[in-house]
């Protein structure tokens, strides 16, 4: 049954593993989601391809140099729109009612910014828009009465599980996000020496793209949402943990004071969570196949090893910090990550690196947009300086 009111969606990284699941989902909702707009960082076929299947008038290239081989193979009546300009005019387009970003890296910043400005609801998959500037990102959206919607699994649950809860923030226990573990869950802590990009990128349970699938094998994808988790929720750093779940059947928790506990589940399809944050607050039957559970054999849940997996403890150290030092943490991360997937280090020196370039940072408390960006910047230098070095 259709809730009558259809939204329309522009998709900033509509080329990338979440990108695709949307346009999958609002193809199986044609009347209550329409695709408006599409952007994409540099591919130019797909971008192409999913342009004419949908039929949007707006697309928009990061990459200025591929713009003309964009045009080439779309229709005139198709506006490219063209760099970060390009996105930022996407992001603002009129016909537009909600802006789902899922670009990895720091480009999401600004459309994030423009969107809330234009008066568009913004539905969140890109973690370093929240990990980075946070505290100005929901200001913003608080000032315009903008609503932000997560579309990460975890927070997506987290925010099912409080739409369940009517009283007072002091009421909130604990928020548990659930982690799968990655590949190496089990793995004795001398042998993560040994891990190749190959066996990092072997995920057992989620389709995702390379870089958050090497950052659930190290946690540092769930250590970046955890401090993403404290802004969408407002929510103290010490009163949010992850706990292993391997079957990534419970999406993550909410504990209440009086010791209950609200729990999402639903099988391991993005389809859900992308599902929800177009359509809500609407519940939509659609394509999605909902759980058996006859056939769930077993629910599991284990400590994380954070002497072994220290990413947890670095953004926990980040996100009670706060000012620049997670724009610091994720950007020494991203350098890292790529310089591991190029056989440059090894892995357990991903999380060496952030936390050598975390501790040669000098924080700026309340900073603003430029001063994150800054950081951002000489994180990303000092760590490629210390990986250099190291190789030399």
């Amino acid at each position: 049954m259709s809730s009558g009111k259809k939204r329309r969606v522009v998709v900033l990284g509509s080329t990338g593993s979440i990108g695709l699941s949307t346009l999958r989902v609002a193809a199986q909702l044609p009347d209550e989601i329409e695709i408006v707009g599409l952007a994409a960082c540099s591919s130019v076929t797909k971008l192409a391809q999913q342009a004419i299947e949908t039929g949007v008038q707006n697309i928009a290239i990061y990459d200025d140099s591929k713009a003309e081989a964009l045009r080439a193979l779309l229709p005139s009546s198709v506006k490219v729109h063209v760099g970060a300009k390009g996105l930022g005019d996407l992001a603002q387009l009129e016909s537009a009612d909600i802006v789902l970003i899922s670009i990895v890296g720091t480009a999401g910043l600004h459309p994030a910014l423009a969107a809330i400005d234009a008066g568009k609801d913004l539905a969140i998959a890109s973690k370093e828009i929240l990990v980075m500037a946070g505290e100005i990102i929901t200001a913003r959206a608080a000032e315009k009465n903008i609503r932000i919607l997560p579309v990460d699994s975890e927070h997506n649950a987290i925010f099912q599980c409080l739409e369940g809860h009517r009283g007072p923030e002091s009421e909130i226990s604990r928020i548990i996000l659930t982690a799968s573990g990655g590949p190496f869950r089990d793995t004795p802590a001398s042998e993560l020496w040994s891990v190749t990009p190959e066996m990092a990128l072997n995920h057992p349970t989620w389709n995702m793209g390379p870089k958050i699938t090497i950052d659930s094998a190290t946690l540092f994808n769930k250590g970046l949402e955890m401090i993403e988790a404290r802004w969408l929720f407002g929510i103290e750093m010490d009163r949010i943990e992850a706990i292993i779940h391997p079957q990534s059947i419970i999406h993550s928790m909410v504990e209440f004071t009086d010791g209950s506990v609200l729990a999402q589940l639903s099988r391991t399809d993005m389809g859900f969570p992308i599902q929800y944050a177009l359509t809500y607050p609407n519940r939509i039957a659609g394509a999605l196949k909902p759980l058996n559970f006859a056939e769930l054999s077993k629910l599991e849940f284990f400590a994380p090893r954070t002497e072994d997996f220290p990413a947890l403890q670095l953004a926990r150290q980040a996100g009670l910090t706060g000012g620049t030092l997670p724009a610091v943490f994720n950007a020494a991360n991203e350098v890292a990550v790529d310089a591991f997937r190029n056989e440059k280090i090894r892995f357990p020196n991903i999380w060496e690196t952030v936390a050598a370039v975390m501790r040669s940072h000098e924080t700026i408390f309340k900073p603003t947009l430029e001063q994150i960006l800054t950081a951002d910047s000489q994180a990303r230098l000092a760590a490629e300086d210390m990986i250099l070095t190291a190789n030399s």
